[in-house]
């Protein structure tokens, strides 16, 4: 027996309710269900999709760019995040990723990055010094590897055995910075610290895969041995190719408070467009901790390539490349 509109939506709010849901997402969403009831989706996951690429921050233009050129030549979305990333490690200039990233309180350079495909396969590593490319040696964690994590000392023996080049990440700028923060030792996390932070990448390729990856030096000036959300699966970065995979910026320690990317992607599979996701995961944050002193921002993309992002604060902005055609957005806040 076919159960009514009305039915679906009253117990559909009941369940809502006891997963946590909040009234204002609930509302929402019945509203977007509503509109959308009358659109069905244009294609499913293994339709051919135009190939895109979302990602955190301004460095994403280019970390798109080098993403698609990269399924240009045959790649799969697994392959646009590694070339994007690569890219950004790259880039000495920046402050807050691969080489040139800030050091911590000693002095040391240490990096995060994971990478996750549709099928949930992920791969993953932590506090890593002296590798220049970690996502690339998070993916051979999830390739080579039973584990979906290794970390320190571990992951940079794995590294040495891949025969990974050994680099000093701590680059002049970045010495010259730490050397000025010593005088005083002030630490405190700044917020969109030059709109340049983690960078967090989705992407989609022509067959309808969805890939995600994360990749950081975390924190300026953080105690030794601290690691963020960026590394950890389900907090700063989640893919599930039947819905939508979302990755997360900012302070770390309140993305892995709420488990945020997973909730984003959650609320993708209950119904919730990749907007009102990032915009209900936010507010999370914002409903269970002080939040003048602190940035989060969400960044989805669902299965048909549509997106979102959001933070607490202005400030966070997000690259989004469709084929030929690019921008850069700034995330809606508050």
């Amino acid at each position: 027996m076919t159960k009514s509109r009305r039915t679906f939506l009253n117990e559909a709010a009941q369940i809502a309710g006891a997963l946590g849901l909040g009234r204002f997402a609930w509302n929402r969403f019945e509203n977007q269900l509503n509109a959308e009831s009358q659109t069905p989706p244009t294609h499913s996951i293994n339709s051919v999709s135009t190939p895109t690429m979302v990602s955190t921050w301004n460095h994403g233009i280019l970390a798109n760019q080098a993403g698609l050129e990269a399924q240009s030549q045959g790649g799969n979305a697994l392959d646009m995040i590694e070339a994007a990333a690569r890219l950004v490690e790259s880039d000495a200039e920046g402050l807050s990723v691969g080489i040139g990233g800030l050091p911590d309180r000693d002095g040391h350079v240490t990096l995060d990055a994971c990478i996750m495909d549709h099928t949930g396969n992920a791969g993953s590593v932590c506090f890593v010094q002296g590798v220049e490319h970690p996502l690339s040696l998070a993916r051979r964690v999830m390739e080579d590897t039973p584990h979906v994590m290794l970390s320190g000392a571990g992951a940079e023996q794995f590294a040495r055995e891949l025969d990974f080049p050994q680099i000093n990440l701590l680059t002049p700028k970045a010495q010259k910075a730490w050397e000025k923060w010593r005088i005083e030792s002030d630490y405190a996390p700044v917020i969109n610290r030059e709109n340049h932070d983690t960078i967090g990448l989705l992407a989609l390729d022509h067959e309808g895969r969805l890939a995600g990856g994360c990749t950081t030096s975390g924190v300026a000036y953080k105690m030794h041995g601290r690691v963020g959300d960026s590394p950890i699966i389900g907090a700063g970065l989640f893919v599930d190719g039947r819905y939508g995979g979302a990755t997360a910026t900012g302070l770390g320690e309140a993305v892995m408070r709420t488990v945020g990317s997973f909730l984003v992607v959650e609320l993708m599979r209950q119904g919730l467009s990749p907007q009102l996701a990032c915009e209900e995961a936010v507010h999370r944050i914002m409903n269970s901790m002080p939040t003048e002193d602190l940035q989060v921002g969400y960044l989805a993309m669902d299965r048909d390539g549509a997106i979102g992002g959001h933070a607490i604060h202005s400030g966070f902005n997000y690259a989004h490349t469709i084929g030929d055609e690019a921008a850069l957005i700034d995330a809606t806040h508050g």
